[in-house]
């Protein structure tokens, strides 16, 4: 007899995995409104933060929760690695954001375009995330990963293009100044996105295992 046949399951891992994915969602909805906004963006700065310190409660809840589970629906490794990784995907938007506002840089077309593709990806992961313990479902999951894979594939070319001519034109200081910080933001967005295909990478093994 084994024990653990008779013990109660968690089933509420799924549930905070959806929210923390659609938290993610909403932080880059949020990212794309300050891209889009004119006067003070303090305020959408804040939100921001709000939501990236959500993330971290629903992050610490996970933890807490595998903590004190004696049965969990797959790998506590694959549940530690999915959780650190839902997390940092909400880390880099905020960080993107944060670093406009800090920085008092001019939004540029290409950083749109990249929270836009940052935006997809979560709304597929959103998507997806409910269905992560059902195993009916492992088609359609795989589907949404491919999904997330594709945009993360636009956003490489994105940010390439825009960091191959982020200096044309650039000869005082000043410029110079800017176009750095315009880099970094830039890159942070592309770490978003490639944050986003770790997380459906991770997707993808914990239905390859549990399959």
């Amino acid at each position: 007899m084994v024990l653990s046949r008779f013990m109660p399951r968690n089933e509420k891992f799924g549930e905070l995995f959806a929210a923390s994915a659609r938290n993610a969602q909403q932080t880059a909805e949020a990212l794309i409104v300050l891209l889009g906004a004119s006067g003070d963006l303090g305020p959408h700065a804040a939100r921001l933060r709000d939501l990236e310190h959500a993330g971290d409660t629903l992050a610490a809840q996970v933890t807490q929760m595998l903590a004190d589970s004696f049965i969990v629906p797959f790998d506590r490794e694959d549940i530690i690695a999915l959780n650190a990784e839902l997390d940092d995907l909400t880390d880099f938007i905020e960080e993107a954001g944060r670093k406009l506002w800090l920085y008092r840089v001019s939004p540029t077309p290409a950083m749109r375009q990249l929270a836009e593709v940052v935006a997809k990806q979560c709304e597929v992961l959103s998507r997806g995330m409910p269905l992560i313990e059902d195993k009916k479902r492992i088609p359609e999951l795989s589907a949404l990963a491919r999904e997330v894979r594709a945009l993360e594939d636009e956003g490489d070319r994105i940010s390439d293009a825009a960091q191959a001519a982020l200096y044309d034109g650039v000869d005082e200081v000043r410029q110079m100044v800017q176009a750095m910080r315009t880099g970094e933001i830039l890159s942070l967005l592309e770490d978003a996105s490639d944050q986003a295909q770790r997380v459906a990478k991770t997707v993808e093994n914990i239905l390859l295992k549990n399959a």
